[in-house]
C-alpha cells in the first residue's frame, strides 16, 4: 500500500482555510479547547482496533506495545491537559519592579496560530498526537503530516482525524518529501518537527526563510556506559528490552556501548541471557519483537554486521526485514556504526581500557567529542553516574535505566544540538505552541514624572534603579 500525494493545491487551501478558522477567534475559549480535546479522546478510543492493526501490519508491532508505547501514551496526554488547561491558559500576574509603581504585571497565554506537526514512522501514532495535544490545549489550529513509510497507520490516522475534526482546524496531508518541501515552504506559526538531523537541516533552513519557529525533536548516538558498580543482571535486562523495544527502531534507543574491561565479558554473557528471557530462544518467532520498516532500513542496518566481531546474535532474514538483536565487538573507531545513528537492533561495544585515565574520564571524553545524544544511559554506582550528567550533555538521562524518562510527564522531553530544540510532554507541551505575552497595565489617574526629559531627580532615581 503507498499514500497519495496531497495535491499543492489542496495543501494552499487547507492552510488558508486554517489561518481564517484560527482568525475567527473559534479556537480561543478554553471550553472549546477542551471539547476539541475530549473529541480526540473519543476518536483515539473508537479507531484504536484500527490503529493497532495498522501498527502490526507495518511495523510488525504487536497490539501489546502498540497500546504501551503509543496509543495509551497519547490517552495519557490528553487527560493531563484536560485536567490542567484551564489553569495552564490563565493569565498570571506577576511582581512589578519600583520603577514602574503603580502599574500592574501579568503574562497572557496567546495560541501562536496554525502550526505544522510531521511526524516519522518510528512511533507514528504517539509522534503525530501528543504534539497535537498541545495544539488544541494551546488554541492553535494544526495541519499534521505523518509519515509514508508506515502507509496503513497514515491511513488509519486520517481517517480518524477526519471523523472527528473539520479540516479548516485540524487536517492530515499525505505524501512523500516533495510534499514535505512544499508545506515547510509556506508560512506557518509554527513548524513541529520529529525525525532526523539530517532532514531538520533542511526544515530550519525552510523556516528561516519566514522566520516561523521550530521545534525540533532528533535524535543521535546515545550512549549506554556499563561502570564497574553495576548491577550486570538488572543492567543487561534493561538495556536488552531498550533496545529491542521497536527493534531498536527509537530516537531514545541506547545506540553502542561504553563498558568497563572488568565487567565487559560478564556483561554479554548476561545481555545474551537478558534477551533470551524478553523474547524466548527464537526471537524471530516472538510476537513482540519488531521488523525493520522498509527494505532499505534492513540493508542499512543489516550492513553494521560486517563492521565488528559479532559476540551474540546476527541471524537477519532479508524477506521478513529481521534482524536479530546482535552484539559487535571489535569495531574500528571510523566504522559507520559507530558514527551514524544505527536505529536497529545492532549493538556495539565500545572498550574503555587506559590504564593512564580514570574510566569516568574516558567516558567524558569519549562522549563530549561527539555531536549531544538525546539521550544518556549510565549503569553503576549512582555518584558517578551523576558526576558524568555534570561533565556531559544530553538531551535526557537516565541512571540505572534506559528509555524511562520519557514517560514522565513531570520532565522536559527534547533534544539539545544536534538531538533537538525545544521540548514537549503535559505543559511543555501547551508551552510550544504558546505565546507569552507580556501586559503591564498601567493607571490614568496619576503619571510619574521621573521619565520624562529632563529627567528631573536623576540621582535619586539612579539609586533605586
Amino acid at each position: 500500500m503507498k499514500v497519495t500525494n496531497t495535491p499543492v493545491t489542496r495543501l494552499d487551501e487547507i492552510l488558508a482555510a486554517q489561518k481564517a478558522y484560527f482568525h475567527s477567534e473559534a479556537t480561543l475559549p478554553v471550553d472549546f479547547r477542551k471539547q476539541q480535546l475530549k473529541t480526540l479522546l473519543g476518536a483515539l478510543e473508537a479507531h484504536e482496533d484500527n490503529l493497532s492493526k495498522a501498527l502490526w501490519t507495518d511495523l510488525h508491532k504487536s497490539p501489546e506495545e502498540a497500546y504501551l508505547t503509543e496509543i495509551s501514551m497519547v490517552k495519557g496526554e490528553i487527560r493531563d491537559a484536560l485536567r490542567h488547561v484551564a489553569r495552564w491558559a490563565r493569565r498570571e500576574r506577576r511582581r512589578t519592579p519600583v520603577t514602574i509603581f503603580g502599574s500592574s504585571s501579568y503574562i497572557v497565554k496567546e495560541p501562536l496560530g496554525t502550526a505544522l506537526i510531521v511526524s516519522p514512522w518510528n512511533y507514528p501514532v504517539q509522534l503525530l498526537l501528543s504534539p497535537l495535544v498541545g495544539a488544541i490545549a494551546a488554541g492553535c489550529t494544526a495541519v499534521l503530516k505523518p509519515s509514508p513509510y508506515v502507509p496503513n497507520v497514515s491511513l488509519a490516522i486520517e481517517k480518524m482525524i477526519r471523523s472527528a475534526f473539520e479540516e479548516r482546524y485540524i487536517a492530515v496531508v499525505q505524501g512523500n518529501r516533495e510534499v514535505n518541501t512544499h508545506l515547510f515552504s509556506q508560512r506557518y506559526d509554527l513548524i513541529f518537527f520529529t525525525g532526523s538531523p539530517a532532514l531538520a537541516r533542511t526544515v530550519a533552513a525552510a523556516a528561516a526563510t519566514n522566520l516561523t519557529p521550530l521545534v525540533l525533536e532528533l535524535g543521535g548516538k546515545s550512549p549506554c556506559i556499563i561502570g564497574p558498580g553495576a548491577n550486570l543482571k538488572l543492567a543487561a535486562r534493561r538495556i536488552a528490552w531498550g533496545k529491542t523495544l521497536n527493534a531498536g527502531q527509537t530516537c531514545i534507543a541506547p545506540d553502542y556501548l561504553l563498558v568497563h574491561p572488568d565487567v565487559k565479558e560478564a556483561f554479554i554473557e548476561e545481555f545474551a541471557r537478558a534477551v533470551r528471557k524478553l523474547h524466548g530462544d527464537d526471537i524471530h518467532e516472538h510476537r513482540h519483537y519488531v521488523r525493520m520498516v522498509s527494505d532499505k532500513a534492513f540493508v542499512r542496518v543489516a550492513g553494521y554486521l560486517k563492521e565488528g566481531k559479532i559476540r551474540y546474535g546476527g541471524r537477519t532474514e532479508a524477506a521478513e526485514r529481521f534482524i536479530e538483536p546482535t552484539l559487535l565487538d571489535q569495531v574500528q573507531p571510523d566504522a559507520d556504526v559507530l558514527n551514524t545513528e544505527i536505529f536497529g537492533p545492532v549493538f556495539p561495544i565500545v572498550t574503555l581500557d587506559d590504564p593512564e585515565r580514570s574510566f569516568e574520564d574516558q567516558v567524558v571524553d569519549y562522549v563530549n567529542r561527539r555531536e549531544k545524544p538525546l539521550a544518556l544511559y549510565y549503569f553503576g554506582k549512582k555518584e558517578e553516574g551523576w558526576r558524568i550528567v555534570g561533565r556531559s550533555s544530553s538531551g535526557g538521562c537516565c541512571i540505572n535505566d534506559t528509555i524511562m524518562h520519557v514517560v514522565n510527564p513531570n520532565v522536559p522531553f527534547g533534544g539539545v544540538g544536534n538531538s533537538g530544540m525545544g521540548s514537549y510532554h503535559s505543559r511543555r507541551s501547551f508551552n510550544a505552541f504558546t505565546h507569552e505575552r507580556a501586559v503591564i497595565a498601567s493607571p490614568s489617574w496619576f503619571d510619574l514624572p521621573f521619565r520624562y526629559m529632563p529627567y528631573k531627580a536623576f540621582r535619586f532615581i539612579r539609586k533605586i534603579m
